[in-house]
């Protein structure tokens, strides 16, 4: 389905100066990098909406998702910078029933203090590139905040547009919260009908 390959991307000093001098690595998930990506999703889990979840995940548990998501032929992504994971980017199916098949939705995290650096850009065009190598026509963004500017500016800069907007469908932290659909096409989109093989 999707290549294995690594990119290395150095930072200009335009997009932050905390890069000027190192290169960060993007490349596929390793059995050993779940400890750290199950402490940056566990932050997200116990102090933001970036995600609905309230109880962090097990390692256990997020490999076994990782399991699914391997199984699928679909892109799991690491950014790596000093030798410590700094985020984790993936694609999943957007819904299980079969007419589905052909969307995917991505999630994108970062670790704590690495928001606006560019790290999620280099993320999500990787990831992009990655499932454009496939039989996957659309990709949903599904962003929880209509006040998440930097998600929805991180999506918007690579293609993708607002496809709608469910109010107060979450609550969390006292609060309730918007859920924001972005969506951008892969490769031909719906401009062809799917191959027989896919």
């Amino acid at each position: 389905m999707t290549s294995s390959t690594t990119m290395q991307v150095t930072y200009p000093h335009s997009l932050s100066a905390n890069f000027t001098s190192e290169t960060m690595l993007i490349r596929d998930v390793q059995a050993e990098d779940f400890e750290q990506i199950q402490a940056i999703y566990a932050y997200h889990v116990l102090h933001s909406t970036a995600t609905f979840e309230e109880v962090p995940p097990s390692i256990t548990e997020m490999r076994h998702r990782y399991d699914d998501i391997q199984q699928a032929g679909l892109p799991y992504l690491v950014a790596v910078l000093n030798e410590q994971i700094v985020g984790y980017a993936y694609a999943g199916l957007y819904r299980s029933r079969a007419a589905y098949r052909f969307t995917l939705e991505d999630s994108i995290y970062l670790a704590r203090g690495q928001i606006g650096k560019g790290l999620g850009k280099a993320l999500l065009k990787e990831l992009l590139v990655r499932c454009e190598q496939g039989p996957w026509r659309q990709m949903i963004a599904v962003i929880a905040g209509h006040d998440k500017h930097e998600s929805i500016g991180l999506h918007r800069a690579l293609g993708f547009v607002h496809a709608g907007t469910q109010v107060a469908t979450g609550y969390k932290f006292q609060q309730w919260i918007d859920v924001v659909f972005m969506q951008r096409a892969l490769g031909a989109g719906n401009s062809t009908p799917p191959t027989p093989e896919d």
